[in-house]
This record gives C-alpha cells, sequence and structure tokens, in this order.
C-alpha cells in the first residue's frame, strides 16, 4: 500500500495527514495565533501514524508543502520531512502550498485565486482552473483597485486575505470564499500521490523551501 505523510506548516495552520493512495485517512491540524509548529508537529506526526494503524516503515514517501509562506514555518516543516527521509530512506516531494489553498474551494467555473498574507498590503498570490491547472506564474505582489482586472471569469478568492483585501478588489466577478483561509495536509493527499505516481521527488540534501521573498530581520530602535 502506498502510505504518504503531508506536511503543511506554511501558515497560521500545522497540518499533518496520513494518505493511502491519494485519499485522507487521517488529518490533524491546529490553527493558532502563537505559531506552535515546532511544538506540535511531531506530536502531530506520531498521533497520525498510529490512529492511521500503521508505522513509519509503510511510508513510501513524505510530501512538504514547499510555500510560500512563513519563513519560520516553512523551515519548520521542511526540516521534519528532510530528517524522515533521511532516517527511512524514502524520497521528498515537494507540493505547491497555493495549489493546495486553491484545492479547497469546492467550484465548478471561473477561475481559483489563492492568496496568502505577505504583509501590509502585499500578497502571495497565484491563479488556477477549477482543476487546479496553473494560469498565471505566483506573485508577491501589492495589491490595488487594479489587480486581476486582465480576468473576464469570475474569480474566487481564498486564504487569510479576504479581510484586508475584498475593500480594494471591489469587481462584480470576485468572490471571496472568506472561511477558507489556511492551506491543509487533507489537500495535499491527491497532489502528493500524483506526484508520487510520476516519481516528481526533490533533492532530499538540497531542497530549499519556495520563499518567494528575502526573509528580513528587523530590529527595534533605541
Amino acid at each position: 500500500m502506498n502510505y504518504i505523510l503531508n506536511i503543511e506548516t506554511t501558515t497560521k495552520n500545522c497540518s499533518v495527514s496520513i494518505a493511502k493512495e491519494g485519499k485522507t485517512l487521517v488529518c490533524n491540524e491546529i490553527a493558532e495565533e502563537g505559531y506552535s509548529h515546532a511544538e506540535r508537529l511531531h506530536v502531530f506526526i506520531e498521533e497520525s501514524i498510529v490512529a492511521a494503524g500503521i508505522t513509519f516503515k509503510d511510508l513510501v514517501a513524505i510530501a512538504v508543502s514547499q510555500g510560500p509562506g512563513s519563513y519560520t514555518g516553512l523551515r519548520i516543516g521542511v526540516s521534519a520531512a528532510k530528517g524522515l527521509c533521511f532516517a527511512l530512506g524514502i524520497p521528498l516531494i515537494a507540493v505547491d502550498t497555493l495549489q493546495a489553498l486553491a484545492a479547497k474551494a469546492s467550484v465548478d467555473s471561473g477561475l481559483i485565486v489563492p492568496m496568502l498574507d505577505a504583509r501590509r498590503m502585499e500578497v502571495y498570490s497565484a491563479v488556477f482552473s477549477t482543476d487546479l491547472e496553473s494560469k498565471r506564474a505566483i506573485l508577491a505582489e501589492v495589491i490595488t483597485e487594479d489587480s486581476f482586472q486582465e480576468f473576464d471569469e469570475t474569480l474566487y478568492f481564498v486564504g487569510d486575505c479576504a479581510e484586508k483585501c475584498k475593500e480594494v478588489l471591489t469587481q462584480p466577478n470576485f468572490v471571496f470564499l472568506e472561511d477558507i483561509k489556511y492551506p491543509s495536509a487533507n489537500q495535499m493527499s491527491t497532489l502528493s500521490y500524483q506526484k508520487y505516481l510520476k516519481e516528481d521527488f526533490v533533492d532530499v540534501a538540497y531542497f530549499e523551501p519556495y520563499y518567494l521573498k528575502d526573509f528580513m530581520i528587523t530590529t527595534s530602535k533605541k
């Protein structure tokens, strides 16, 4: 049986799933303001393995959400995934974070625009068809009233940016699905299995998260 462990830590949602041939068996997750990923992640992994009734030796691959997203969250998730792959001798799969977020939208027509907060009016965004094909490259962009004007289709916006963006993005073909805020390891299950079947793996030693923006360290003024 093809069991894959999926890890998603790019946002406030710390999420882990165990999937069998692309179907989620177990999903443990929690979204907290304090970013408790370092404390929660390994507990969730252990609990998910037990709940699925398998052992680590049953896993055929580890999948990790590759970004963009929180620098710290990405480092935590990728480090855990790499460590497990090295220990178990199994391949690493990198899943597009925004594609996994788009997969949470159940719509039959139009386009899906997953957006994640990148502070102020900047977001990480992409555009996907309803079958999750990329229709525009991933960008770190500042949202203005002119954003996404090139699309005539109905655009369904998902992610944690609705509150700050819906006052600016007011076109009649713009729809905010405000209940969908964070990507989840649950939606990673199908995406990671598709990559597993294609042997679409990344190098465990050299893989780096997709930060999209440089990590900035600020210091307080004295």
